[in-house]
């Protein structure tokens, strides 16, 4: 018995690996966390890309303020569906996730989950592109360069945690902000840091946005990126 989490990257199904591509094509089945059974999730939109033996289960995507019940009723749901396909005979389930499955993906929880009952359970994982690579890439903003550090926050319980990164970091990547754009650009531009920072909305989707952070007014989509990059001001004075 084997359960796999695969990366498919932000949105664009042409930054899915090879590996990831041959494994959903040859699992006994793929299952794509979606909000409803009716909608079309980001990641079941590029796997569909590559075959349709895709099947939905409901995941509390949008759920904030730690394990609701709507989130541990998800994990729990999607875990009886890979525990059923293994007691059917399956060998092999893969979970599709946006991004990289060991970067605040959904696919932690339940491969936690799917071991509590199935202890031989064995779990992998294919990295996948994440939303910080792609917008730098999209943006032709650099990471990192020399010695410099990087810092990874969530903005899903307020911008403390980006104040914080600023002060310690250099290059700062602030993922989920969409519903505090407003004062991530107040605590970018107290920080000094505002100029050349961007951000990036529905990577590689249709209505894509990539564009300057002082742009930014208002709300945007929850699953929003935000690069930071650190200040530069010669040819290799970081290293």
């Amino acid at each position: 018995m084997k359960l796999v989490g695969i990366g498919v990257g932000p949105g664009d199904p042409e930054l899915v690996t090879v590996k990831a591509v041959r494994i959903l094509r040859e699992a006994d089945l793929t299952l794509v966390p979606v909000m409803a059974l009716d909608e079309q999730g980001r990641a079941e939109s590029v796997v569909r890309a590559y075959t349709d033996r895709a099947e939905r289960v409901v995941f509390a995507l949008n759920d904030r303020g730690g394990v609701t019940s709507r989130r541990a009723a998800a994990w729990d749901g999607a875990a009886d569906r890979v525990v059923s396909a293994f007691d059917e005979g399956a060998s092999t389930v893969a979970f599709a996730t946006i991004g990289d499955p060991n970067v605040y993906s959904t696919f932690t929880y339940l491969a936690q989950t799917v071991r509590s009952r199935r202890p031989g359970v064995t779990v992998e994982t294919v990295p996948g592109v994440t939303a910080m690579q792609d917008l730098a890439a999209r943006s032709g903003t650099v990471l990192t360069e020399g010695a410099e550090s990087l810092g990874l926050v969530p903005l899903t319980s307020g911008v403390e945690r980006l104040r914080d990164a600023l002060r310690t970091c250099d290059t700062v990547v602030a993922y989920k902000f969409g519903a505090v754009a407003d004062q991530v650009v107040e605590v970018l531009k107290e920080a000094g840091r505002l100029d050349d920072a961007v951000y990036g909305a529905r990577l590689g989707l249709p209505g894509e946005k990539v564009g300057p952070a002082r742009d930014l007014a208002g709300p945007v989509p929850y699953l929003s990126t935000l690069i930071a990059p650190s200040p530069r001001t010669s040819r290799g004075g970081k290293l």
